[in-house]
This record gives structure tokens, C-alpha cells and sequence, in this order.
């Protein structure tokens, strides 16, 4: 999911160094899978297979964790939701939660994320609400990858077009590095390493570093359930760890129910969270 519906990134409270860490890491990582991305897809690898139009849904929510699969090519595939958000005695409700994503080529789709309605979001003049800024993106799934893993990479930009009190009135960058990796016929471990400059001030920026990590468990044939750790490590202020459980229920291949509870497990995380959502996928054009 994009920065801006993610509840872990809510008002930010993170160390330089640890920046630094995190820019010089993912820059490591996104060079790795670049490099092992210049090859021709070999289908007898593991992880090397081209999404296919007939294969059910694969989405975002309601992990944090951004999917490592790219939607087939010429589909069109709508993830949306809502939140409610607890944190110091303030109640926050965000919806819809749109994500729209086009799949443009073999391995690519264009990404957009329409504008939340957040309602009571505790700002530094009291509670406020309006809509979010928009996001605009692009993913592209890498490999044949080593070890069967399947690796995308995401870059995203969020545009000011929020109310003044929730935009954060910068043009924010960000990157994202998801995989997965299925560990038997039920099981599948996957996580994210990303990085987020984020607008606080007027021309200041604070670069947070994310990484996550979740089991997946594959309960029937259309349901699954997963668990999963993230945490935030800003420039300024403490770590944000958070403690996060979902499961999603797959009405047909291409429709899917999903409901997911987080719970923070540092001081300056938020104290809890719980979501539900609904996504869909059609074929737009013939490959």
C-alpha cells in the first residue's frame, strides 16, 4: 500500500545515522536485483514465471507489505478499503483506500492511489480532516531471481493535492522492494525493504527507512490468514514497530475480501489499528 495509507507512517516522531543505514541498503538492494533482472526469463526457474491473466487475484492489501507480483498484462485491478485508526485517545477513520493498478506490459504496471478522506486526524492545531494526496507510480517485477524468489520494484511519487491540513505539501518520493518466497504447498514468507522521503516543513524532507517481514498461510483453496512485522526507522524521532495480522477470502479468482488488525509495540508506533477491504481484477485488453 502506498505511504499514505499505511497507518505506520501517521505523523512521523525517527536518528540521521540510521538514514543513512537504511538509503545505502536499499541501494544495495535495488542494484542486486537489477543486475539479476538483465537476464531473459527462464520459466524452468523457479520465480521466473510472467503473471498470467487465468492466475487469481494478487494484491496489495492488506499487508504493508506491497505484493512482489505485478498484475498480468492489460488487466486492470482496484484495491480499496477502510480504517479506523486508534492512537493516544484519538480515533482516526480513512476510506476508501483506493489503489488502481494497470497492467501495461509482461512485467510492469502503472500505479495510482486516489486521494483518502481522513476524519479527526490529530494534527499540531487539534483534530482536522479532508482528503490525503494523491500517488503516482510504476512497478516492475524483476528476474529470473536466485532461489526462487519473486522480487518487484516499486517507485512512487505523492502529489500535494490534499486539504491543508493533511497534505504534506511536498512532491514526496519513495521506493519500495517487495518479495516473496513460497516455502511449501501452504506456507510463503515475504517482506519489504523501502525507503520514504517524506515532507514535515517547508523544504525539509526526513528520509524513514521500512523494512517488514510476514508468514503466510494458505488455510482452504480461497482463504489465507498471515502475520507480519514492520517497522519504520525515521531520521528523527524513536522506531515505529508494529505487531500486524490479516486474512483475505477470495469470493471468486478475481474478487477478494480481506480484514487485518495491527497493534504497536513501540512508544512511538500507534496503538492499534483494524481494517476491512474489498478488491477486484478484470481483463481490459487481449495480450
Amino acid at each position: 500500500m502506498p505511504i499514505l495509507a499505511n497507518p505506520l507512517c501517521l505523523p512521523l516522531r525517527h536518528s540521521t545515522d540510521a538514514g543513512r543505514s537504511w538509503a545505502r541498503l536499499i541501494a544495495l538492494l535495488a542494484v542486486t536485483v537489477l543486475l539479476c533482472g538483465q537476464s531473459p526469463p527462464d520459466q524452468s526457474q523457479p520465480g521466473a514465471s510472467q503473471p498470467d491473466s487465468g492466475e487469481p487475484i494478487s494484491t496489495d492489501r492488506p499487508a504493508i507489505a506491497e505484493s512482489s507480483v505485478v498484475v498480468p498484462n492489460g488487466s486492470f485491478q482496484a484495491e480499496s478499503g477502510f480504517l479506523i485508526t486508534s492512537d493516544q485517545g484519538q480515533r482516526t477513520f480513512d476510506a476508501p483506500e483506493t489503489s488502481m493498478r494497470f497492467g501495461v506490459a509482461s512485467n510492469t504496471e502503472l500505479r495510482l492511489s486516489a486521494p483518502d478522506y481522513y476524519r479527526d486526524v490529530a494534527t499540531g492545531t487539534g483534530a482536522a480532516s479532508g482528503f490525503g494526496d494523491l500517488t503516482i507510480g510504476m512497478k516492475q517485477q524483476l528476474g529470473p531471481t536466485p532461489g526462487g524468489f519473486d522480487v518487484s520494484i516499486i517507485v512512487f511519487l505523492s502529489i500535494p493535492t490534499g486539504a491543508a491540513a493533511i497534505s504534506s505539501h511536498g512532491y514526496d518520493p519513495g521506493l519500495q522492494l517487495p518479495w516473496s518466497r513460497k516455502l511449501s504447498d501452504n506456507w510463503s514468507a515475504a517482506g519489504q525493504f523501502a525507503l520514504y522521503w517524506t515532507t514535515t516543513q517547508v523544504d525539509t524532507r526526513d528520509l524513514t527507512g521500512e523494512s517488514t517481514f510476514l508468514l503466510d498461510r494458505q488455510l482452504t483453496k480461497p482463504m489465507d490468514a498471515f502475520i507480519e512485522y514492520a517497522g519504520d526507522f525515521p531520521q528523527r524521532g524513536g522506531p515505529r514497530h508494529l505487531l500486524h495480522f490479516g486474512a483475505a477470502y477470495k469470493i471468486t479468482p478475481r474478487q477478494q475480501l480481506d480484514i487485518h488488525y495491527g497493534i504497536g509495540l513501540s512508544s512511538a508506533a500507534i496503538d492499534h489499528f483494524i481494517g476491512i477491504g474489498y478488491s477486484f481484477r478484470f481483463q481490459v485488453t487481449r495480450r
